[in-house]
């Protein structure tokens, strides 16, 4: 009964009361299929479940970016054959071995992205403070 005491009323059905559920115990039966000694009659099957997990990014126009405009110490042309190594892997269906070299290829980007943004700001500061004098200003 519901705990008000009332009847229940369904759609399309005259006053009626819900019906009792049991409160039940989990019990749990472990049977054993084979004890060693001679095979399983039923036989057995295994399944390998993989979780789905999307590729991992190449960063195949990153390195490409930096290969063109931020090319210091040719950082970013060691990423960019790194990016194609991780897309190469990546289209074989090798994840871990994509994992590795996409994330050499990013470390490799960070670093030229980096070195390339500091060498320009040390050349700004310096034409800025007059140590290096440009041909604009002679005349």
């Amino acid at each position: 009964m519901s705990s008000s005491g009332l009847p229940f009323v369904g759609p399309n059905v005259g006053p009626s009361f819900p019906p009792r559920y049991e409160m039940l115990r989990d019990e749990h039966e472990i049977a054993v299929l084979s004890d060693g000694s001679r095979p399983d009659p039923r036989g057995t099957t295994v399944l390998n479940v993989q979780a789905f997990s999307p590729p991992p990014p190449d960063y195949l126009t990153w390195s490409l970016f930096n290969t063109l405009y931020m090319n210091i110490c040719c950082l970013g042309f060691v990423a960019f054959i790194f990016s194609v190594k991780a897309r190469d892997r990546k289209v074989l269906g090798d994840v871990s071995g994509a994992h590795g070299y996409a994330s050499t290829s990013r470390c490799l980007n960070i670093t030229a992205l980096v070195l390339s943004l500091a060498f320009f700001i040390l050349i700004v500061v310096l034409v800025a403070t007059g140590v290096i004098v440009s041909d604009f200003h002679r005349g």
